[in-house]
């Protein structure tokens, strides 16, 4: 075999944990963007000389950018073989990839061909990576059996995914992907949404690797969660799919939120100020009164009546409008907030699909 082996990313899809390592030699703001699953990060070219050669190129001219170019790029790869990759065995089998498998991508994958490394490079790069799963994930997520946590505000649909998920069930947490839990209060603090594309990638991983034959678990969300776009292709299959809906009385709702959005416990003012995008809905004087009750210290009284007057109301007119199989929902009723007590109703709603599949 000769190396560096030149691989299309179609022949290698299902193959990827088979490389040691896969390298993303492109930038660090470019792979802050998106990148392969489990990629490392090895900038052959930093984000400022990234900047600094491309205007070379635009100012004077391909010939001098190469030149300068080869010069950086040759600094760094000598730099990673020094650090990243010097304790590597010599069975170590890279993969190595830059935007369009060009010129950065094909100076690591020979050096690394000649150390001895079997080293491969990605053809077309990332952009092929992207453009597969563009192709893709609508196919992954069709005919899916997707089971919708729905219930409102508070009722405990992020912790029942977590309850399931330590069961072993198979389940997409897409606020957790998204970073955000969904509402216009749900900004996570001192933790940025991912990009879009990280987003689907994220979504993609997850989804090439379920068991097709068992249910994967959601929670009912609507087309965005934040600023991200969920795929329209799960957004289909979620819709048209078997509900569970959670009940939860208002006292324990109004103590998950609290313990959930602790960040506005410890920040009272932080809470005002994102009560502003509700004003457009509820008007000026309704939010100036939660304000002033929130400085009284009754934030618990005014997530009462968020609850009553805002989300439970949305929550009535858009969720059987949304999710064509809600109004077939089986109904769980929980008593408390603990671990257990999640624990405890995850096992029943896993009892009913089970009861479920033997009556087909």
């Amino acid at each position: 075999m000769k190396y560096p082996e030149i691989l299309q990313f179609t022949d290698i899809t299902d193959k990827l944990a088979q490389f040691s390592s896969i390298i993303d030699v492109r930038s660090p703001a470019e792979f802050a963007e998106d990148h392969l699953p489990g990629a490392i990060n090895c900038p052959v070219l930093d984000d400022e000389e990234r900047i600094r050669i491309g205007t070379l190129y635009k100012q004077v001219g391909s010939f001098e950018a190469k030149r300068a170019g080869a010069a950086v790029v040759a600094h760094n790869i000598g730099r990673h073989l020094e650090e990243q990759f010097a304790d590597k065995p010599r069975e170590w089998r890279p993969l190595v990839y830059c935007w369009r498998g060009g010129n950065r991508s094909a100076s690591m994958a020979h050096i690394l061909a000649k150390v001895g490394w079997q080293a491969a490079q990605l053809e077309g790069g990332y952009k092929a990576y992207r453009q597969h799963l563009n192709l893709s994930l609508p196919q992954l997520a069709e005919n899916l059996p997707w089971r919708v946590l729905c219930g409102p505000t508070g009722s405990g649909k992020s912790r029942m995914l977590q309850s399931l998920q330590a069961l072993g069930e198979q389940v997409l947490d897409l606020e957790q992907l998204a970073a955000h839990r969904g509402s216009v209060l749900g900004e996570l603090p001192d933790q940025a949404q991912p990009s879009q594309k990280m987003f689907e990638s994220q979504i993609w991983q997850l989804l090439r690797t379920i068991d097709r034959q068992r249910p994967i678990y959601v929670e009912a969300e609507s087309k965005k969660v934040g600023n991200l776009r969920v795929p329209a292709a799960i957004m289909d299959g979620m819709r048209s799919a078997p509900c569970v809906s959670l009940a939860l009385n208002n006292v324990d709702r109004v103590a998950l939120l609290l313990a959930d959005y602790a960040h506005y416990v410890a920040d009272p003012a932080q809470f005002c100020r994102q009560l502003d995008f509700l004003a457009h809905l509820h008007g000026k004087e309704r939010i100036e009164q939660w304000k002033v009750r929130v400085s009284q210290g009754q934030l618990a009284e005014v997530v009462l009546s968020l609850l009553e007057d805002h989300y439970d109301p949305a929550y009535r007119k858009s969720i059987a409008r949304n999710f064509l199989q809600f109004n077939q929902a089986p109904t769980l009723t929980q008593h408390g907030i603990t671990e257990a007590v999640f624990a405890e109703q995850a096992r029943q709603i896993m009892d009913w699909e089970v009861r479920a599949k033997r009556l087909d």
